[in-house]
């Protein structure tokens, strides 16, 4: 692998993580309820859809060009191909797994959460039930 193929991956990892980010982040700013949550989330992916496959559909063919020639630094420094097939590669994976991959983590952490929530308040009550004077 070489430095631009390196130099892409870092490149891929941070617009990889924006797309999470933001898709969550907007999940959270819904506030939903465990009855609506598929729903919330559901919807939240169709409404984010677009802006993503606009950014991935606009920076895959900008970078096509660049994958497809032989551009070097200088002229005889290292070609920039390998930096742009890395990023193409991964935009193109990476979209699908943050759209499906992510929410269906999300929703999945999400029900977790509230069982835990619930086990704790169990637990809680046993304890006061059971050391009344740490109430």
């Amino acid at each position: 692998m070489s430095v631009m193929a390196m130099i892409g991956i870092l490149i891929l990892m941070g617009i990889v993580v924006n797309n999470g980010i933001v898709l969550v982040d907007q999940i959270n700013q819904m506030t939903p309820d465990l009855d609506k949550l598929s729903e919330t989330i559901s919807d939240v992916c169709i409404t984010r859809l677009r802006p993503v496959l606009m950014t991935v559909a606009t920076t895959v063919l900008g970078l096509v060009p660049l994958a497809m020639g032989d551009t070097q630094i200088g002229g005889g420094g290292s070609p920039y191909s390998p930096m742009a097939i890395a990023i193409i590669g991964g935009l193109i994976f990476s979209t699908v797994t943050s759209l499906y991959l992510v929410p269906l983590c999300y929703q999945a952490l999400y029900l977790i959460r509230h069982k835990a929530a619930i086990r704790l308040g169990l637990a809680n009550n046993f304890a006061q039930k059971l050391l009344p004077w740490t109430q």
